[in-house]
């Protein structure tokens, strides 16, 4: 079971690098997205806890 986590691990890995490689401005607009939400997500959560406390 470890090595086949290994090996997904790696195939992940190898994919993300081609990605990169073969289109950064792609890999740089998907990062950017995902940096979005995790910013929304947690502006979201600092809304409800301040909600909560009001």
């Amino acid at each position: 079971m470890a090595q086949a986590k290994k090996v997904v691990l790696y195939m992940v890995i190898v994919f993300v690098l081609y990605t990169i490689i073969n289109s950064p401005a792609r890999a740089a607009d998907l990062v950017q997205v995902g940096f979005e939400g995790i910013s929304d997500a947690a502006k979201s959560v600092g809304e409800f806890m301040t909600e909560l406390i009001n």
